[in-house]
């Protein structure tokens, strides 16, 4: 006898969060720098953030993470300072 098959069948595409680019590495504007599940790490200079938490770089420079209290804050320092 047969048997319908259990459950829907659907399966959700993978999301490819992580870390893009990382410190120190050149990146250009509109770049992704990371993709997030909420604000784990937060936008500093020269960074934007979408809709769904995505982070990317708003002009050419270099990746720069760092600290501010319990946060990881992610800068894009602009190629005039270095």
């Amino acid at each position: 006898m047969a048997r319908k098959k259990q459950g829907n069948g659907r399966d959700s595409n993978p999301k490819y969060r992580g870390t893009k680019v990382f410190g120190g590495q050149r990146i250009k504007a509109g770049s992704i720098i990371v993709r997030q599940k909420g604000s784990k790490i937060i936008t500093g200079k020269g960074v934007g953030m979408g809709k769904d938490f995505t982070l990317f770089s708003l002009r050419d420079g270099i990746v720069e993470f760092s600290k501010k209290g319990n946060k990881k804050v992610v800068n894009v320092l602009s190629r005039t300072r270095f």
